[in-house]
């Protein structure tokens, strides 16, 4: 028997669709259903690489685990990866697919309908219930006939679609009408109720308003939730720079740390858990500053050349190397692993025509890019403290380290007993360099990273602290919004799904 659906699908980007539909796998997980997400076509930078070696999209390992499953390809078979503009890396069912120009996305739809066909099915056949994700909204009716994530996917799956608004954006009302209003009635029909979603204020101020459209959508509303601004389930698309940090008293012993604002940055959840930590602020740095900083963070991104050339003209090079002189750190996860070295070679023209860049030369290491995408989880240690780190690396460039570098981590697959020198780290462990993303994530390592800055500065070290696990923060989120939504209305749109009462 096919599973049930149930399908979030969103008014705009950023309504909070996958963190919804990571709390609904909790919930219904708990009901007893053997359940699964699924999002058809992901447009993200922040990846995770699943145990067999396949790229999925973040927030689809978040939903995974909110389902207690490992990530797997047929959660995301499609991820499209921007490079610029125009240019993005298509990754279809775990694997580099070529490249996707923004004048041609219809290739998706025409070349791997199939693949997410596949995907759904294998889903569809082992679960009991899969939970899909929609993209964007479904009412930009210029890329209707692109559309293989929203309501064409809805119509495949025979889902029943709750549709999200934002109303901390502003307008949630008339981007909740018109959204309905945009779709053809065939699509409409899928539509069985809506959430608004970040409230803030008095919930009997919104009374009126929620009767109204009710009536006008002749749809129910299935909650209100609260804005939780201290929400710690992985966010898909971007760092919440407007953190928990933003809102604390400062510290006299507060620590800044910089993160370069390169364009196209990948995997900038590394750092999520930094911002969580009680004597750290984090500043996004456009160009060169005179605001004192402890230590610097070039992050990934998925066109090194494009960031390159960003850093040297905004003086973010010259601010790396007063910052190294100054006896502070500088540090470079994935593509800003490579900016520091000497050189980035790139022979075949992987992410530039030009076949070789002079780097920061921060770190004597030269990396050449190389067709085949790494894809691996990796488990190990931190050489100088012995703190156990994990985390995955994802990359196409291949980084050779000179003499003037030791290395940063000990590493392994997971698993496995061999072990490999991993990242770089210059003679006085001022500059590091490193493949993993996650490193920031292991707590004892992360304290003793934030101990040293700590230590420039003559202050006393603090303890780790206790926190979270993963499982225990899908929980607590889960909690919250089964609280917020008519969760037995949701459960009965699942149980009647698109038949005779849909």
């Amino acid at each position: 028997m096919p599973a049930r659906t149930l399908m979030v699908q969103g008014t705009a980007s950023h309504v909070g669709k996958s963190v919804l539909v990571a709390a609904f796998c909790r919930l219904f997980l708990r009901q007893g259903f053997r359940v699964a997400p699924f999002k058809a076509q992901n447009m993200s930078n922040n990846s995770f690489v699943t145990p067999d070696g396949l790229e999925i999209g973040r927030a689809q390992a978040v939903q995974a685990a909110a389902c207690r499953l490992a990530p797997r390809a047929d959660f995301n078979p499609v991820l499209i990866k921007p490079e610029d503009e125009r240019r993005a890396q298509l990754v279809v069912q775990g694997r580099v697919a070529g490249s996707l120009t923004a004048s041609d996305f219809g290739r998706v739809r025409r070349e791997h309908s199939q693949a997410i066909r596949e995907s759904f099915q294998n889903l569809s056949e082992e679960f009991e219930l899969v939970v899909l994700e929609g993209a964007g909204s479904p009412a930009e009716i210029n890329l209707r006939e692109q559309d293989v994530v929203n309501m064409r996917m809805a119509k495949a799956a025979k889902a029943p679609v709750v549709l999200v608004g934002d109303i901390d954006r502003g307008g949630v009302f008339a981007s909740l009408v018109g959204t309905l209003a945009l779709l053809d009635p065939d699509e409409r029909r899928h539509v069985k109720g809506w959430l608004i979603n970040k409230f803030r204020g008095d919930p009997d101020v919104l009374a009126p308003g929620l009767r109204m459209l009710e009536d006008r959508m002749a749809l129910p509303c299935l909650g209100v939730l609260p804005l939780w601004s201290d929400l710690r389930v992985p966010q898909e698309d971007s760092l919440g720079w407007e953190g928990p940090a933003s809102r604390r008293t400062r510290r006299a012993d507060w620590l800044t740390i910089g993160v370069a604002d390169v364009p196209v940055a990948s995997n900038v959840t590394d750092f999520e858990a930094l911002l969580r930590e009680p004597d750290v602020q984090m500043v996004r740095l456009a160009g060169e500053t005179d605001q004192p900083l402890d230590a610097l963070i070039f992050p990934g991104t998925k066109n090194t050349a494009q960031a390159l050339r960003f850093v040297k003209a905004k003086g973010l090079d010259g601010l790396a190397r007063r910052m190294v002189r100054e006896g502070r750190t500088v540090v470079g996860i994935c593509g800003g692993y490579q900016l520091l070295g000497t050189h980035i070679r790139d022979p075949y023209g992987i992410e530039s025509p030009e076949p070789e860049l002079e780097g920061l030369g921060l770190l004597d290491v030269v990396t050449s890019f190389a067709r085949k995408k790494i894809l691996i989880q990796v488990v190990g240690s931190h050489r100088d403290s012995g703190c156990p780190i994990e985390g995955y690396q994802v990359h196409m460039g291949r980084t050779r380290a000179g003499r003037g570098v030791r290395s940063l981590l000990e590493v392994q697959k997971p698993g496995r007993s061999m072990t490999w020198s991993e990242g770089a780290a210059s003679a006085d462990g001022l500059v590091v360099g490193t493949y993993v993303h996650g490193l920031f994530d292991a707590p004892a390592f992360r304290r003793t990273f934030l101990n040293r800055l700590r230590a420039r500065r003559g202050w006393s070290p603090l303890e780790v602290q206790a926190e979270s696990t993963l499982d225990q923060t899908l929980d607590d989120w889960a909690d919250f919004v089964a609280r917020h939504v008519d969760l037995p209305a949701i459960t009965g749109i699942v149980e009647r799904g698109m038949g005779r009462h849909g």
